[in-house]
C-alpha cells in the first residue's frame, strides 16, 4: 500500500512555485544528534526534550559523553539537514486562503528570511512592525488586554501598514491578536485589510501536529487539523498570513526562536520604508511586552542593546508590571546625598540596587537567581529613555496609534543627532503610516516653523509613495514646489517607478534604444536579474545608464503623437534638432558630460507632476497635481488623451478599466470647468479654446480633445458655439439657409439686407464712440481675442462684404455639396450615356471634364495633405491616412485611375467601365460625410452602419433577378447602387435596441464628428472642384510669391503672451476655484459625508462618555475615601470628647441636613 503523504507530497510538487526547488539548498532543519541526559526523566529523555531511541547511537553509546555533558547546547548538541517543511498551509474547515509556513534553523540569516517574505511569498513591506512579546502559555489574558489589542494594535496596524509578530499559536496573546485581525478583517475592505500581516514565529518543537507540515518537496498547500479549537493549544492560528517555525532541534521547549526573532527584528529596523526602500526612514520596529516571566528580562535587554524601543503595559501582570513598577518608582524616588563624590556615586548605585533587589524579590518571589535578575534590571533601567509605559486600563485603546507614534519618536530622538529637527521623525514616522491626521493635529498645528530643509526628504517619501494628502499638507505648509522641483529630481522620479508596470517598460524599452551597442546585455539583463541586482547594475554603470528626461519625452511622444511638440526639449538642448538621430547622438553626448540641465529649475512644476502621476495612473495625485496646475481645462483634456493612449497598451484587464475610468473623470472635469467659464464670459472661454498653450506643446484644447477622442468635452454648449461661430464666419448664426442658397445663386443680394453680419468690436466701438481701452488682444475682439497684428487690412465696403459671404465656411460647404452633385451626376452620365469605345472613337468631351474635375479634386487632396499645417511630412501623412475618409478618397482616386487606364485598351474596355461604377459608388459613399453637418441629419447619419447591414442582406437576397447582358448589367450596378444609397440616407427605420443604443448617443458622436468636417470646409479655398484650381493659384501667387500669411488659421490656433496671456489665465483659475468650492459644497451636502460626519460625532460622543465613566469612577473613589476621613474626624472627635485633659471653647461642630 502506497503512503498516502509521500503520495500527496509527488502531487504538490508538480504545482510547486519555482523557489521550492532552492530552498531546502540555502533553509536548514536542527536535529539533536547528542544525547544529554535529563535527570528528571529517569535517563528517557533528552534535555532537548526528544526520547532516547531518537537518537543517533554512535552519541547513545558513549556514557562517559552523557555524564560528562551536563548542559544541553543547541549550536553543540545538534546538526543542520536541508529542511523538509515549508510552502503553503491550508487550515481544514477555515474558509480562509492559504498561510505560508518555513522551518528554518535558528541561526539562519535574517536577511535571506525576509527577501524570501517580501519577494516570494508577496507579503508587503511594512511600514512598521510590532512585535508582541509575552503572554504565552495558557495564563488567561486580561479583559482590557484583549481590548487594546484588538481596539487599539490591530487599527493602528490597518492605518500605518504594520506587521505584527507573536508566536502564532492558539494560546494566551497570539490567540487574542488572531482573533482581533480576523474580526477587523471582516468589517475592513480589501485595501485596509492588505495592509495588516500577522507573522507567527514559533518554536518547532512546540506546535502540535507538526508531522503534517513535512514534506521534503514542499507542500502546495499541506492539510493541518486543528482539534478542539475552543481551548488553548500549541496549534498554529488560522488568522495568520504566514509562519516562521524555528527549530533548534528542541522538542516542547518554548524560547528556542527568542534569538532568532530578535535578530530578524533588528535586521527589519535597519531596512528602508516604502516601494524597493524609497522612503525616508528605516523600518520602524516597537517591541510590546505584556505579562511576561521573569526569563523574559533576558529578551527586553538584549532588544534594549540594540537600541529597539518598547512598550510595557502596565497592569498587564508579571515582568510588565514589575518594569513599570521600576521606572515609575525609582524614577521619582529621591536619591540619597553624600558629602564625597565618589562616596555619593557609590552609595546612590548601591542604594538603587537594594531598591531593585527589594522589588524583585516582591514580584519574583520564587525565583532563586535574584543577582541576575537584578543586573538584568539594572542594565535595563540605563536604557529606560527607550521603555514607554500604557497603563491601558485607565487610557483605553482608542489613541493606540498616537502612542505607537510617541513611543517611536521617543526612541527615535534619544538616537538622533543634536543637529536634527526635534519633530524630524515624527513627521517621518507620520508619512511612513500614512497617517496625515496626526500630523495635521500633532505637528502643521500652527506651533511648528517649519524649513524647507525639513520637509524635502518627507515630500519625496510623499510623492514616490503615493501619499497625495502629505503632498497637499507641505505644499500648504511651507514647502516651494519651484525650489523643490529641478530637473534631476523630476529624473529621480521616474527613475522610482515600480517595476512591472507599463510605464516602467515603456521608459525601459526607450533607454534600450538610446544605448544602442549596449541594448542587447541590457535588455537580456533586464529579464533575468532581480530589481536589487538591476539597480545595483545601473548604480555601477552611472549616469548614462540611467533613465532620462529623453527617455520620458519618448514616451510622451509615444502617447501623445501629433498633438504636440515634444516635451523637455528645451531643457535637453534639443528644441531645434528635428532628427531623431541628431537628437539621439545630442543627448548621448549630453549624458556622459555634467548634465548641467540636473541643478535648473523645472518650468513647469505642477505641469510635469500632473503628467508624472497621470502616466502612473495615480487617481488621487493626478488629480491634487491638475488643481494645482494652470491651464486646467487642457490639464484635465491632456490626462485624458494619456490615460487612454496608456491603457490601449495595457494587458491586465483590472488596470485598463481603472485607465478608463480616471481619464472619463478628467474629461469630465474639463467638460464641467469649461461649462463654468462659458456661463461666465463667452469671448474668453472661445479664446480658451483655441489658445496655444506653451505647457503642453504648443497645443490648443480644441486639438487636444480631439486627439482624446473627447465627445462628451466637444458635446459642451460652448465649444459647439464656436464651431458654429467659425462655421458661419461674419454672418449671424441665426441666418436661414433658403436666404443663404438664395444669396449663392445671386451674389448680388449679399450687398443688400437679406443677410445679416455680425459687426466688429471696432466698428462697433466707432459707432458708440467708446475707445479701445484693453489695446490688441482683449477679450471682447472680433474673432475670439486675436490680435490686431493678424486682423486683415481695411478694404472698400463692396470688396469687404463680398470676402465676408463667400470665405465663410458655410458658403465654401454649400459650393462643395452643390458642385459635388453636378459631379455625381456628370460620372452618371459618362458611365450611363456618354461612355464611348477606347481610342480613336472615344473618350468624349464629357469624360475629359470628368478627368479634369478629378484632377483638381487630387489637387485638392495634395493640398491638405503636404500645404496645410506646420508639422513634418510624415507627421502630415500620418494624420491624413488616419482619417477614415481620406482614406475613402484614396481609394475613389486609385480606383478612377485603374479604370481610366483599363478603359484605354478594347481587350479591358468592359473590366474598366466596371471599375469605374464600383468608384462611382465610393464617390457617392462622400455624401454620408458631407451630410454629417446636417443638425437634423447628421446624428441619424452616425446609424448607417446599422442600416448598410440590413440593406446589403437585402441587396445579396438571391431570389432577386438581374437583367442578362453587359450594357443592362451596368446600369443595374448604377440604379442599384443610387437605390442603395436613397435607402441609407433617408429609409434607415429598423427597430432593434441596437439602434435604440446609438440613436440615444448619437447626437454626442455627431458634434464631435463636426468639428473635422469644419475645420476641413475652414481650410478650403471658396471655389469648389473644378473652379477650385484657380483658388489654388492664387494661393500658390499669394503665399509663394508675395509672402503674405493666412488669416484664417488664427481662427483655430491663437498664440497669447503677456497681459493677455495672464489675464486668461487668471480667469480660468479663478472658474477651476469656483467650480472646485461648489463640488466640494455639492460633497459635503451628501448623504454619504453627512454619515462620515455623523460617525465622528457618535465616536466623539463615546468618548465622552468613556471619559465620564472614568470620572464617575474616580469620584467613588473620593467618596470613600471622604467617607472614611470622615468617620476618622468622627473618632478623633469622640476620644477627644470623652477625655478630661483640657476643655473645648465650645461644642463640636454638628452636621448641617443637607435636601438632594
Amino acid at each position: 500500500m502506497e503512503n498516502p503523504d509521500q503520495f500527496q507530497g509527488e502531487k504538490q510538487s508538480i504545482g510547486a512555485p519555482l523557489f521550492a526547488s532552492w530552498i531546502p539548498k540555502i533553509i536548514k532543519k536542527r536535529v539533536c544528534t547528542t544525547f544529554v541526559e535529563d535527570s528528571f526523566s529517569n535517563g528517557a529523555l533528552c534535555q532537548c526534550g526528544g526520547a532516547r531511541d531518537t537518537h543517533d547511537s554512535v552519541a547513545l553509546g558513549d556514557y562517559f559523553s552523557t555524564a560528562i555533558v551536563n548542559h544541553w547546547d543547541s549550536a553543540q548538541h545538534s546538526s543542520e539537514y536541508p529542511t523538509d517543511a515549508f510552502g503553503e498551509l491550508q487550515f481544514a474547515g477555515a474558509s480562509k486562503r492559504h498561510s505560508y509556513f518555513l522551518r528554518l534553523s535558528w541561526d539562519t540569516p535574517p536577511s535571506m528570511v525576509y527577501t524570501l517574505m517580501t519577494a516570494h511569498w508577496g507579503l508587503p513591506a511594512p511600514n512598521l512592525v510590532v512585535s508582541v512579546v509575552g503572554g504565552e502559555g495558557r495564563s488567561k489574558v486580561k479583559t482590557w488586554v484583549r481590548e487594546v489589542l484588538r481596539q487599539g494594535l490591530v487599527k493602528a496596524s490597518q492605518s500605518t501598514g504594520a506587521w505584527i509578530l507573536t508566536a502564532g499559536l492558539r494560546e494566551g496573546v497570539g490567540r487574542c491578536v488572531g482573533e482581533a485581525v480576523r474580526d477587523h478583517a471582516t468589517a475592513a475592505s480589501s485595501v485596509s485589510l492588505s495592509k495588516v500581516v500577522a507573522l507567527g514565529i514559533a518554536p518547532w518543537g512546540l506546535v502540535h501536529n507538526r508531522q503534517q507540515l513535512v514534506n521534503p518537496q514542499g507542500s502546495f498547500p499541506a492539510k493541518y487539523y486543528v482539534q478542539n479549537t475552543s481551548r488553548d493549544s500549541c496549534c498554529l492560528d488560522n488568522n495568520y498570513q504566514a509562519f516562521l517555525l524555528v527549530d533548534d532541534g528542541s522538542v516542547g521547549r518554548r524560547g528556542g526562536e527568542t534569538g532568532f526573532r530578535a535578530k530578524l527584528e533588528d535586521y527589519i529596523s535597519h531596512q528602508r520604508t516604502g516601494i524597493w526602500g524609497s522612503g525616508s526612514i528605516d523600518i520602524p520596529v516597537l517591541c510590546m511586552l505584556i505579562s511576561g516571566e521573569a526569563s523574559m528580562l533576558e529578551r527586553v535587554d538584549l532588544s534594549l542593546k540594540n537600541s529597539m524601543p518598547w512598550l510595557v503595559l502596565a497592569g498587564s501582570g508579571g515582568v510588565a508590571d514589575f518594569l513599570s513598577d521600576i521606572l515609575e518608582n525609582l524614577s521619582s524616588a529621591p536619591t540619597p546625598q553624600s558629602s564625597g563624590e565618589g562616596d555619593g556615586e557609590a552609595g546612590a548605585s548601591m542604594d538603587l540596587k537594594d531598591r531593585v533587589a527589594e522589588r524583585v524579590k516582591k514580584h519574583f518571589p520564587s525565583e532563586a537567581e535574584t543577582d541576575k535578575l537584578v543586573e538584568r534590571t539594572l542594565t535595563i533601567y540605563q536604557n529606560r529613555d527607550l521603555i514607554t509605559i500604557y497603563h491601558g486600563e485607565q487610557e483605553g485603546p482608542d489613541d493606540f496609534d498616537t502612542v505607537l507614534l510617541k513611543t517611536l519618536v521617543g526612541a527615535s530622538k534619544h538616537r538622533a543627532s543634536v543637529d536634527a529637527s526635534p519633530y524630524n521623525e515624527e513627521l517621518k514616522l507620520a508619512v511612513t503610516w500614512n497617517r496625515v491626521d496626526i500630523a495635521k493635529s500633532e505637528l502643521f498645528n500652527g506651533d511648528i516653523q517649519w524649513r524647507y530643509e525639513d520637509l524635502e526628504d518627507s515630500m519625496t517619501d510623499a510623492l514616490i509613495n503615493d501619499k497625495p494628502e502629505f503632498v497637499r499638507l507641505f505644499t500648504e505648509n511651507g514647502l516651494n514646489i519651484l525650489d523643490y522641483l529641478t530637473y534631476g529630481r523630476l529624473e529621480s522620479l521616474y527613475r522610482s517607478v515600480a517595476d512591472g508596470t507599463l510605464l516602467y517598460h515603456l521608459l525601459q524599452r526607450h533607454l534600450v534604444e538610446r544605448l544602442g551597442t549596449t541594448a542587447p546585455a541590457y535588455a537580456q539583463s533586464n529579464q533575468q536579474g532581480s530589481p536589487s541586482k538591476l539597480s545595483a547594475e545601473k548604480m555601477q554603470n552611472g549616469p548614462v545608464t540611467e533613465i532620462s528626461l529623453f527617455e520620458v519625452s519618448r514616451v510622451l511622444e509615444l502617447l501623445m503623437g501629433d498633438v504636440c511638440q515634444p516635451f523637455y526639449f528645451d531643457a535637453l538642448g534639443l528644441e531645434n534638432i528635428s532628427s531623431k538621430r541628431r537628437a539621439l547622438r545630442r543627448v548621448s553626448k549630453l549624458l556622459r558630460g555634467d548634465c548641467p540641465y540636473r541643478e535648473r529649475r523645472c518650468l513647469y512644476p505642477w505641469a510635469s507632476l500632473f503628467i508624472w502621476a497621470v502616466l502612473q495612473n495615480r487617481s488621487d495625485m493626478a488629480t491634487f497635481f491638475w488643481e494645482m496646475a494652470g491651464e486646467s481645462v487642457l490639464s484635465a483634456l491632456s490626462g485624458c488623451k494619456i490615460l487612454r493612449e496608456l491603457s490601449k497598451l495595457e494587458i491586465e484587464t483590472e488596470t485598463k478599466l481603472s485607465m478608463k475610468e480616471l481619464a472619463q473623470r478628467f474629461e469630465n472635469l474639463a467638460h464641467d470647468v469649461f461649462s463654468s467659464c462659458y456661463r461666465s464670459n463667452e469671448s474668453r472661454s472661445f479664446t480658451l479654446l483655441i489658445r496655444q498653450s506653451p505647457v503642453w506643446g504648443g497645443t490648443t484644447c480644441l486639438q487636444m480633445g480631439m486627439g482624446a477622442d473627447a465627445r462628451l468635452f466637444f458635446s459642451n454648449d460652448g465649444v459647439q458655439s464656436l464651431l458654429s461661430q467659425i462655421w458661419w464666419g461674419d454672418m449671424k448664426r441665426n441666418t436661414e439657409v433658403w436666404r443663404l442658397i438664395l444669396t449663392f445663386f445671386c451674389p448680388i443680394l449679399c450687398y443688400t439686407n437679406l443677410i445679416s453680419f455680425r459687426k466688429h468690436d471696432d466698428q462697433q466701438q466707432e459707432e458708440e464712440g467708446k475707445p479701445n481701452e484693453d489695446g490688441p488682444g482683449r477679450d471682447s475682439d472680433s474673432l475670439y481675442g486675436i490680435p490686431q497684428t493678424h486682423r486683415p487690412p481695411k478694404r472698400p465696403f463692396i470688396v469687404s462684404r463680398w470676402r465676408q459671404f463667400w470665405f465663410a465656411p458655410v458658403t465654401s460647404f454649400l459650393g462643395n455639396v452643390l458642385m459635388y452633385f453636378l459631379f455625381l451626376l456628370l460620372f452618371a452620365y459618362v458611365l450611363l450615356v456618354d461612355f464611348k469605345p477606347p481610342p480613336p472613337e472615344g473618350p468624349a468631351i464629357t469624360e475629359y471634364v470628368l478627368y479634369f474635375w478629378v484632377f483638381t479634386i487630387v489637387c485638392e487632396e495634395i493640398r491638405e495633405t503636404f500645404f496645410l499645417g506646420t508639422m513634418t511630412l510624415r507627421q502630415r501623412i500620418r494624420v491624413y491616412i488616419q482619417d477614415v475618409w481620406n482614406k475613402c478618397d484614396i481609394t475613389a482616386i486609385i480606383l478612377f485611375i485603374i479604370g481610366l487606364i483599363c478603359r484605354m485598351f478594347h481587350w479591358s474596355y468592359e473590366f474598366g467601365r466596371d471599375i469605374l461604377c464600383v468608384d462611382y459608388m465610393v464617390f457617392t459613399l462622400r455624401l454620408i460625410h458631407i451630410f454629417a453637418i446636417h443638425k437634423q441629419l447628421g446624428p441619424k447619419i452616425i446609424i448607417v452602419g446599422v442600416g448598410h447591414a440590413l440593406h446589403r442582406q437585402r441587396d445579396t437576397d438571391p431570389g432577386r433577378r438581374r437583367v442578362k447582358g453587359k450594357e443592362s448589367s451596368v446600369h443595374q450596378c448604377v440604379f442599384d447602387m443610387l437605390i442603395s444609397t436613397h435607402h441609407h440616407l433617408f429609409c434607415l427605420c429598423p427597430s432593434s435596441y441596437t439602434f435604440s443604443e446609438v440613436q440615444a448617443n448619437s447626437d454626442i458622436y455627431w458634434k464631435f464628428q463636426r468639428y473635422n468636417l469644419i475645420v476641413q470646409y475652414h481650410s478650403r479655398p471658396s471655389l469648389a472642384p473644378p473652379f477650385i484650381i484657380l483658388s489654388h493659384i492664387n494661393l500658390f501667387i499669394k503665399r509663394t510669391i508675395r509672402k503674405v500669411p493666412s488669416i484664417k488659421i488664427h481662427h483655430f490656433v491663437l498664440e497669447l503672451k503677456g497681459k493677455a496671456a495672464n489675464r486668461l489665465m487668471t480667469w480660468e483659475t479663478i472658474q477651476k476655484e469656483d467650480f472646485l468650492t461648489a463640488q466640494t459644497k455639492i460633497q459635503k451636502s451628501s448623504d454619504s459625508e453627512r454619515l462620515k460626519r455623523m460617525s465622528v460625532k457618535v465616536d466623539g460622543v463615546l468618548k465622552h462618555l468613556t471619559e465620564s465613566r472614568d470620572f464617575d469612577h474616580r469620584l467613588r473613589a473620593l467618596e470613600n475615601e471622604m467617607e472614611y476621613c470622615s468617620n476618622a474626624l468622627s473618632w478623633i472627635v469622640d476620644t477627644l470628647a470623652q477625655g478630661s485633659t483640657f476643655k473645648p471653647p465650645r461644642p463640636p461642630p454638628t452636621l448641617r441636613g443637607t435636601s438632594l
